[in-house]
């Protein structure tokens, strides 16, 4: 069994563990290249490895970083990609300081379904609901009280389901949650982010997410980072008039 994770932050570092648990070949890329990788090697047991090595992984490619740098990958990174491996992204939008503004998501469109468009492959969404923490501790047996539940959204049933699959393995339950244009009812913002919720309360959190809602949340992180642009400036106009 085989993954390639893109990304070496928390919620990419938190998936390879619980992978290589499973058995599989993790191979791990970030934009500081395979030797920055060696205390995860060490600590979780990834292969380091490059961008175009990551995305021939067999079975499942996660995207684990910022919208800002899905922008910034090469083009064409994956072509080299295997037709059958389960592309999941687990990014979330944060415009403003961390992201900037991206056009098309900004004008309603679900930021996965911009991430796939960007890499010219299918993706799922999923992971992006859940904290890093619980994704290494959280994990138990099917039938146990509170298991969390990780809503999966995409286009490809048979994909969808391997990557429910994949969550059942790792100790979570699995739910389809739509097509990946439905997929902004799991965005920032949404009754189901990142508030761990069981299966059944992960169904009625879907159903009731409303978009005023994510864009609320946007709004919010624009108008802090227009406030900290602003109290910035002011901080150099007063330095250079000191």
């Amino acid at each position: 069994m085989q993954a390639g994770i893109i990304g070496s932050g928390n919620i990419g570092s938190a998936v390879a563990r619980k992978l290589t648990g499973l058995g599989y070949r993790v191979v791990m890329a970030n934009s500081r290249g395979p030797d920055s990788l060696a205390d995860r090697a060490a600590d979780i047991g990834i292969v380091p490895g490059t961008l175009e090595e990551a995305v021939r992984a067999t079975d499942f490619v996660l995207l684990a970083i910022p919208e800002f740098a899905v922008a910034q990958l090469p083009v064409g990174l994956f072509s080299a990609c295997p037709p059958d491996a389960v592309i999941l992204d687990a990014g979330n939008y944060y415009p403003g300081v961390r992201d900037g503004q991206i056009a098309p998501i900004d004008a309603g469109m679900p930021d996965s379904v911009w991430v796939s468009e960007r890499i010219g492959r299918p993706v799922l969404k999923m992971f992006n609901t859940i904290h890093a923490n619980r994704i290494v501790e959280s994990g138990v047996s099917k039938g146990t009280p509170g298991r969390i539940c990780l809503p999966v959204a995409g286009d490809d049933p048979d994909m969808k389901a391997k990557a429910i699959q994949l969550a059942e393995a790792m100790g979570f339950d699995g739910l389809d949650a739509g097509t990946l244009a439905d997929s902004w009812r799991q965005q920032p913002g949404t009754p189901v982010y990142c508030q761990h919720f069981g299966l059944d309360d992960t169904r009625r959190a879907l159903a009731d997410a409303r978009r005023e809602e994510v864009q609320a949340v946007r709004d919010d992180a624009m108008q802090r980072a227009r406030q900290w642009a602003e109290d910035g400036a002011k901080v150099g106009v007063w330095n250079a008039s000191s």
